[in-house]
C-alpha cells in the first residue's frame, strides 16, 4: 500500500482517561469491523499501567483479541492525523484542534466493574462504532462470533 491509498482511508482516534477499557474496546471493534478500510488508534489522558482484564475477557467472548494492546498516551501527531476524535470521559484533558470532527460518547467507565457491567459497556460501544463506520462510509468487513 502506498501513502496515497492510506491518505484516502478515514482515520479515527478513540480517547478515554486511562486507555484501559472503553477506548481499547472501541479500537478493537473498529479494527475488527473496518479491516483495512480505515485506520484506528487509541490513547489516554492519564494511561493506566495495564489494560482492563475484564474488558479483554468481554471482547474475547466475541472473538476479538485486544490482549496485545497496552495503555498509551495520545500524541499531537496522532490527533492531527485523525479525521475523527472520539472521546469517552476525558473532558478537558482531551485534545481539541479546530477543524477536526469530535464526538463525546457518554459511556459508563467499566473500571472495577464485573463482567456483566463490562458486557453492557462493550455492547454499547459496539453499536456506536458500527454507527460511526456507517457515517464514514465503511461497510463492516466481518461480523463477531455472536452473529
Amino acid at each position: 500500500m502506498d501513502a496515497s491509498s492510506a491518505a484516502d482511508k478515514p482515520a479515527v482516534l478513540f480517547l478515554c482517561v486511562e486507555n484501559a477499557g472503553r477506548s481499547q474496546m472501541a479500537l478493537g471493534f473498529f479494527q475488527h469491523y473496518a479491516g483495512d478500510q480505515a485506520i484506528g488508534w487509541s490513547g489516554g489522558s492519564a494511561p493506566a499501567t495495564a489494560i482492563n482484564p475484564v474488558a479483554v475477557k468481554a471482547m474475547a467472548e466475541l472473538g476479538i483479541d485486544i490482549s496485545g494492546e497496552f495503555p498509551k498516551p495520545w500524541t499531537d501527531e496522532v490527533v492531527r492525523s485523525a479525521d475523527a476524535v472520539i472521546t469517552m470521559g476525558c473532558g478537558d484533558a482531551c485534545p481539541f484542534y479546530p477543524g477536526k470532527r469530535y464526538e463525546d460518547w457518554k459511556v459508563t467507565d467499566p473500571k472495577g466493574g464485573d463482567i456483566e457491567l463490562v458486557r453492557r459497556v462493550r455492547d454499547e460501544i459496539e453499536q456506536r462504532v458500527l454507527g460511526l463506520l456507517g457515517e464514514l462510509g465503511v461497510t463492516p468487513a466481518r461480523s463477531t462470533t455472536r452473529e
